[in-house]
């Protein structure tokens, strides 16, 4: 973003962990949105929360592989 300072870490391991975070908080921050679309009643809205989370739990979990990974390679 143009707007954003830019980062002081200058780490990709570091931008990967800040990535996997969102994606594993938006997982979590869409189970309220899909319950308060399903108490609204508004069923079309919580299925589209539902696809949001479902690839932000692709995203996670590619992730976690991801730093698992390389984490261990930089171990050897």
């Amino acid at each position: 973003m143009a707007n954003e300072p830019e980062s002081p870490v200058r780490d990709k391991n570091y931008n990967l962990i800040w990535a996997l975070e969102a994606s594993l908080h938006n997982i979590w921050k869409l189970e309220t949105y899909i319950q308060d679309a399903e108490e609204e009643g508004d069923s079309e809205l919580a299925e589209w929360f539902r696809k949001i989370q479902h690839n932000n739990r692709k995203a996670g979990d590619q992730g976690k592989r991801m730093l698992a990974e390389r984490l261990q390679r930089e171990e050897t």
